[in-house]
This record gives C-alpha cells, sequence and structure tokens, in this order.
C-alpha cells in the first residue's frame, strides 16, 4: 500500500510560478511510474505530466515548456514545477503511483492517488 501526500498549492497570479510536491510512503517508490493530474470544475480529470521509474517524461500538450515533473527517490517525492501560469490551470491537482504496466496517460493506469492540492491562478 502506498498513501500519496501532495503540497504546494495556493492562489497566485497569471505568469507566476508554483511547486507542488508529492510525498509518498513505502519503501519501492523508486520503482513507480508518478503522474499529476487536474481536474477543473465540471470537467474531468486529465493527466498533465508523467515520470518513469527511468526518469523519462512526459507532458500533456497543454502544458509542455511550462511545467517541469522531477522525481527525487532519496526523498520519495515527485514534484511538478509549474511556470507561466495561466488561469486555465486552475484546477484540483493529484499525485498518481503506478506499480503495473499501464498506461501512464490514463487514470485507469494509476494505483494510487492522494487527496488532491487547489491551484487557483487569477487574471
Amino acid at each position: 500500500q502506498v498513501q500519496l501526500v501532495e503540497s504546494g498549492g495556493g492562489l497566485v497570479q497569471a505568469g507566476g510560478s508554483l511547486r507542488l510536491s508529492c510525498a509518498a510512503s513505502g519503501r519501492t517508490f523508486s520503482t513507480y511510474a508518478m503522474g499529476w493530474f487536474r481536474q477543473a470544475p465540471g470537467k474531468e480529470r486529465e493527466f498533465v505530466a508523467a515520470v518513469r521509474s527511468g526518469g523519462d517524461t512526459y507532458y500533456a500538450d497543454s502544458v509542455k515548456g511550462r511545467f517541469t515533473i522531477s522525481r527525487d527517490n532519496a526523498k520519495n517525492t515527485v514534484y511538478l514545477q509549474m511556470n507561466s501560469l495561466k488561469p486555465e490551470d486552475t484546477a484540483v491537482y493529484y499525485c498518481a503511483a503506478r506499480d503495473s504496466g499501464r498506461s501512464i496517460f490514463e487514470l485507469k493506469g494509476y494505483d494510487y492517488w492522494g487527496q488532491g492540492t487547489q491551484v487557483t491562478v487569477s487574471s
């Protein structure tokens, strides 16, 4: 069992930056693919970014070039650095962990989820 706890959300003006963190429990963090998803009011949860155990990273087109996902296996933590934020980035951001071979781009590909952290970008 893996527990995920997100932090770092908040209110920021358009053009600003935030860094989200996700701390994971468990001794096998380094073997998991980790992902970030987000859900805006009235919308479905969507893929934002992912990082494989080997370090390969993937991004949604909407955040490519602005967001960076990274992981620190020594700290059992994955990060999402968000720059040049836009009002449309406003959402609850969720961290997820995957210990299987399913798709890293889909919700159903992940086995564990955090509670989420709110990010609000004002115009």
